[in-house]
């Protein structure tokens, strides 16, 4: 039995390490562009720009229809540059705990958070992996994280989140359809040779299903999309 799981915790070792890497490096750059006001992107990197908003655009009305955010707790799991947990910091949060596996990542975001004019106290800023973390939060929020997850990690990570949780999960995630299933992959989608990791389409029903095991039930849905960018985001709440 270990000798035949050995394999897949060191490829998913190798595949995170590919991950943190291409996010320090060359791929910490080219995001940062995507994420920023910059118009130094291509037409894909723009409408991947205008995509990622809409999905955090619809997380931030979700939380404001929800009410009480000074009495709330957030974490932010995959945080990147800060997309989600700086306007949610504006908007007056009792408390973001936000991690990313990049390092570069996290320092970028920690520094437009220090540029907003912000305390730097409004949000906690870690770098690490999913899988560690740890804590209890009203609310868990992972957005477009799980494009480097396959299937089975994904739930996984659905799981693990989902019991940092006390009220509320959102996740989004690139689902499967059958034109990126012909594709085979998302980041063929992506031209250049600058998106050099794997990415991933799930499966919803096991999305679903994952959320389930930890005690929550889909509340809401949506799907966001642009050329080039599909997201399907979901709302969970315990019981």
């Amino acid at each position: 039995m270990a000798t035949s799981s050995a394999p897949d915790a060191g490829a998913k070792l190798a595949e995170k390490a590919e991950v943190r890497d291409y996010f320090n490096s060359t791929g910490f750059e080219r995001w940062k562009r995507i994420y920023s006001d910059s118009d130094d992107v291509n037409k894909v990197q723009r409408n991947i720009r205008l995509g990622h908003q809409k999905t955090v655009d619809q997380v931030l009305q979700w939380l404001q229809e929800e009410g009480d955010l000074p009495g709330r707790s957030f974490c932010d799991a995959g945080c990147g540059v800060g997309s989600l947990s700086l306007p949610l910091a504006q908007l007056g949060a009792g408390s973001i705990a936000a991690s990313d596996l990049s390092e570069a990542m996290v320092e970028e975001a920690r520094r437009r958070l220090e540029a907003s004019g912000l305390a730097a106290e409004r949000v906690q800023f870690s770098a690490s992996d999913l899988e560690s973390l740890q804590g209890r939060y009203d609310t868990v929020v992972c957005l477009d994280v799980f494009i480097h997850y396959p299937q089975a990690a994904a739930e996984e990570m659905v799981r693990h989140l989902g019991g940092l949780a006390e009220r509320r999960l959102i996740v989004s995630f690139a689902p499967y359809t059958p034109l990126l299933a012909l594709l085979k992959s998302i980041g063929q989608l992506f031209p250049g040779p600058s998106k050099t990791t794997r990415a991933y389409t799930l499966r919803e029903d096991g999305i679903v299903a994952a959320a389930a095991e930890a005690g929550f039930r889909p509340r809401r849905r949506s799907l966001n999309q642009a050329p080039f960018y599909f997201s399907r985001l979901i709302e969970f709440e315990r019981g």
